[in-house]
């Protein structure tokens, strides 16, 4: 009796299941991962061997498309190119190749043209820098010139060889208020003339005054007048010395507006005539423009530069 009160025994058995569904899902993922990395390190390459112009074209694309797109080339940052375009129908592929080689051709020529001239200018300075040389050593050998030495005064600036003869307090090259020159200046550019003609290179005459007031006693007479006259007086005696007349290419008075010293426009300094021996460059840009490179009123800042 008491057995057939007892309860049955349940086992129930549970049974996993689902474990091939979910074991697939990393692979995924992982090969999503592999793709993205080898994307970036992609990028990362392409940007490691792209040229910052072609990288400013990429941005200038990205940021107004149409920019680019009206002005031609492979971006407004291309480095390759000095002149953007493709020609003058831009959905033609092979003018954008035209005109590379085009611009191509124009910078080997331009670098070419240039290395010549840096040649030639390098030659020409070596003999203007000779030329100084001797005007030094022919004062230093001549008695009669060595006591006149400190009032010769020559660098090379950028226009050329200059050389200035200034007046001393006590030893003006003219006289007073007058065109007439002093026997030790006419001395000295009478040496100075027959040394000109060991270059080709033309000259320039400038006269220059203190800033005192002409005292002449001539109504329409004033420093502009007197250092037209003195530079003028000047080109006489360098040709009595020897110097070729055609030589002359430029002869100015500029009064006291180009002042030796610049802190006192009265200094007997600056009182002087200024003989430039130009160089290629300047005498080129007279030509074509009649002026000067470096205008006449910048002589005096013309900074001297090492031989």
């Amino acid at each position: 009796m008491a057995d057939d009160n007892q309860q049955p025994i349940i086992v129930k058995r549970i049974k996993k299941g689902g474990g091939a569904a979910h074991g697939g899902a990393w692979k995924i993922a992982y090969a999503d991962f592999v793709t993205a990395m080898m994307a970036f390190f992609l990028l990362m390459w392409l940007l490691g061997s792209t040229t910052s112009g072609d990288l400013k074209g990429i941005a200038d694309y990205f940021n107004t498309p149409l920019k680019v797109a009206l002005s031609g080339g492979s971006g407004s940052g291309d480095s390759s190119s000095i002149i953007q375009g493709g020609g003058e129908d831009l959905t033609r592929s092979y003018g954008q190749k035209n005109r590379s080689d085009e611009d191509q051709r124009k910078i080997i020529n331009l670098r070419a043209v240039q290395a010549d001239r840096a040649a030639v200018e390098k030659r020409e300075r070596e003999m203007l820098t000779g030329l100084k040389e001797r005007i030094e050593a022919m004062i230093n050998n001549n008695a009669n010139l060595r006591q006149f030495k400190n009032q010769l005064l020559l660098d090379i600036t950028t226009e050329g060889l200059r050389i200035q003869v200034v007046d001393d307090q006590n030893r003006p090259m003219f006289d007073s208020a007058s065109a007439e020159m002093k026997p030790y200046a006419r001395d000295i550019l009478l040496a100075i003339g027959h040394a000109l003609n060991d270059v080709e290179n033309r000259i320039s005459l400038s006269g220059h005054t203190d800033a005192t007031s002409f005292a002449g006693g001539k109504l329409d007479y004033n420093n502009w007048d007197l250092s037209t006259d003195r530079a003028n007086a000047s080109r006489r005696v360098l040709i009595a010395g020897g110097m070729q007349a055609d030589k002359v290419m430029r002869l100015v008075g500029l009064a006291s507006a180009v002042p030796y010293d610049l802190t006192d426009p009265f200094n007997p300094v600056n009182r002087r005539i200024s003989i430039i021996v130009m160089n290629k460059r300047t005498e080129a840009a007279i030509l074509r423009d009649g002026v000067y490179e470096e205008d006449a009123g910048q002589e005096a800042a013309a900074a001297p530069v090492d031989p």
